[in-house]
């Protein structure tokens, strides 16, 4: 989802006058809810079943009497192909992947292998050549997530009830991924948290993870709290968030850490500097879209012959992709992050807060 976001607004630059109406799932419509390139934001539920059939069946024939003039399937699923096909829209784009080349009138090749690696944004520009629309730049159509004011006012009220002041220096410490495969061990994350704890930067780490992985975050918080010592009240935990609150926390923050996951992405669209942990994937795929000048270090193991997999399942069997990422090799590229981000910044840098927030 967030790697669609520069081909929304380059779509808008091209066609100024255009109409937008983006089709997104609920659990990800935060990531557009508050795009101000998007006119119409239209919520496709996820039915089972019958279910399924009878709401998409519905949602065809609603998008049918939009008269689209356009219709762009930036998924590629099969679903998603056949609502680009209900559309009825006389311009219908889309990868050219076997059973689903009938849905589109203008087909984009799609090339599924991890070897050579290409920028995800990259695969979804690709849709707009079509369109006459010119080559991707990061720093003109960087990956974007408009700040929800009231998911800020949670944010603020949830670190001051943490006890952190307005101006802590936060480091954001996300210690969780969808998968195994992209999981780095929990007692690095814990020495990790206690070492920028007790650093000079003078960090307070918010250790966060997704909910189903809570308990392994408090965990790590706890672990991380008996390794500082004297300097273990810099670790917090203050809960759960959801995308919008992300966003807002990590804008907050001095430095976000965390692997190649969703969270990573949502933090891609602050000028945070990020530090992403690179087990199985690559970061010439997947290391945040956004102008060059927002610091991002990606940090992985080096070259293995198994790396890239496609995380079905680990052919050595130790996960090595990720145990060879070390303490101390992410402490390096945070104070390297940090450092480049005072460069640019000076010594009293706090990011700045978009749309008017303060």
């Amino acid at each position: 989802m967030v790697f669609t976001t520069p081909v929304i607004r380059a779509l808008r630059r091209q066609f100024p006058d255009a109409h937008i109406t983006y089709l997104v799932e609920a659990a990800s419509a935060p990531v557009v809810r508050h795009n101000t390139h998007i006119d119409d934001l239209v919520i496709v539920e996820r039915a089972r079943g019958w279910s399924r059939l009878r709401d998409d069946w519905a949602l065809g024939r609603r998008l049918r009497r939009s008269h689209f003039d356009v219709a762009i399937d930036l998924h590629g699923g099969p679903r998603a192909a056949w609502l680009t096909r209900a559309s009825g829209a006389p311009v219908r784009i889309g990868y050219d992947v076997p059973g689903r080349r009938w849905a589109y009138t203008t087909r984009v090749a799609w090339t599924p292998s991890l070897v050579p690696p290409r920028h995800s944004v990259l695969n979804q520009w690709d849709l707009l050549a079509p369109l006459g629309v010119g080559p991707a730049d990061p720093a003109r159509d960087p990956v974007e997530m408009p700040l929800a004011p009231e998911a800020v006012e949670r944010v603020d009220a949830r670190l001051r009830a943490a006890g952190l002041a307005d101006d802590a220096r936060l480091a954001i410490l996300h210690v969780s991924a969808g998968n195994p495969f992209r999981r780095w061990p929990a007692n690095r994350f814990a020495e990790l948290a206690a070492t920028l704890a007790a650093g000079p930067e003078l960090l307070h780490v918010v250790i966060t993870a997704g909910p189903s992985e809570a308990d392994a975050a408090s965990r790590v918080a706890r672990a991380a709290r008996e390794l500082a010592a004297g300097h273990g009240t810099r670790i917090v935990r203050c809960g759960e968030f959801d995308l919008e609150e992300l966003a807002a926390l990590v804008t907050r923050a001095r430095l976000y850490i965390g692997g190649d996951s969703g969270p990573l992405h949502i933090a891609a669209t602050t000028t945070t500097p990020v530090v992403a942990l690179f087990g199985p994937t690559l970061a010439a795929r997947s290391l945040p879209w956004r102008d060059p000048a927002c610091p991002a270090v990606g940090v992985d193991a080096g070259p293995l012959p198994c790396r890239p997999c496609h995380q079905r399942s680990c052919a050595p069997g130790d996960f090595r992709c990720l145990t060879g990422i070390t303490v101390p090799m992410v402490l390096d590229a945070c104070r390297r992050a940090l450092a480049l981000s005072r460069g640019r910044h000076g010594d009293g840098f706090r990011p700045a807060r978009p749309d008017g927030v303060s």
